[in-house]
């Protein structure tokens, strides 16, 4: 039970300190620190994110900055497809689920990398027409279908994602959300875990229907996770934003290095 807080902690504490991809590391410490296998380690990942996910998004709701119905359509198309993620976790071999994890964490590595040498955020793409925008009114996204077909797409991939690796997602939501919306940053952030809690949480419920999630494990983890998200959102304020995804890159590429040894060997 020790380890499990332990664990959960410094994943929560990433996740404070990083914000919605953080999670991405809860799956390889489960594995490095419990001797988990990946589909034993991803549903209890994904319960300590999923958990952790929506008090972030709460806290965006209080302030009205969560695209509720957005958030709420990107979730079912993600939760519709999450069982061809599962399906094919439990068929492909566990090398492959390994080296698959290891690339995830690589991209993430480069993007965090490269946010930090290029200031304190990624370079956007050119937003002066993006697909989905607001009414100036009611603050509402106008619906076209080319805004619905891209925030779909973005869900589904990180439906699958959810299904095959046991990740929230949020390493694909909030570059989808920049990229494919006029929000502002915060909104962007706050909007993307209310995504990854319905998600997360949708696909937790599954792994329970299935008897696939050890509560003896599940519960420490996710009680350190909240702890440590809370300390790292403390700590977030007073440190460099670019010296953090500096950070945040180089552990995932550790993580990604281990990730693929341990397939390999």
């Amino acid at each position: 039970m020790a380890a499990g807080i332990l664990l959960g902690a410094l994943v929560g504490l990433v996740m404070g300190l990083t914000g919605a991809g953080g999670g991405i590391l809860a799956v390889p410490l489960l594995m490095f620190g419990l001797h988990l296998s990946l589909p034993q380690a991803a549903p209890i990942g994904l319960l300590a994110v999923g958990i952790a996910s929506a008090l972030g998004a709460l806290a965006g709701l209080r302030l009205g900055i969560v695209r509720y119905r957005a958030a709420m359509l990107v979730a079912a198309i993600g939760l519709a497809v999450s069982p061809l993620g599962l399906w094919l976790a439990h068929r492909l071999d566990t090398r492959i689920l390994g080296l698959a994890f290891a690339a995830v964490l690589l991209w993430v590595a480069f993007r965090n990398i490269a946010a930090a040498r290029a200031g304190d955020a990624m370079p956007e793409p050119a937003r002066s027409a993006p697909p989905c925008v607001r009414d100036a009114h009611s603050g509402r996204f106008v619906w076209t279908s080319r805004c619905a077909v891209r925030l779909s797409l973005a869900g589904g991939l990180a439906g699958v994602l959810s299904g095959l690796l046991g990740v929230g997602g949020g390493f694909v939501m909030v570059p989808a959300l920049q990229r494919y919306t006029d929000l502002a940053m915060q909104s962007v952030v706050r909007t993307s875990l209310a995504i990854i809690a319905l998600i997360s949480l949708g696909s937790v419920a599954g792994a329970i229907g299935n008897g696939q999630l050890r509560m003896d494990l599940a519960l420490p983890f996710t009680l350190g996770a909240l702890g440590g998200m809370l300390a790292g959102g403390k700590l977030a304020s007073r440190l460099p934003g670019g010296y953090l995804k500096m950070a945040f890159g180089a552990v995932c590429v550790l993580v990604a290095a281990g990730m693929a040894v341990r397939a390999l060997a």
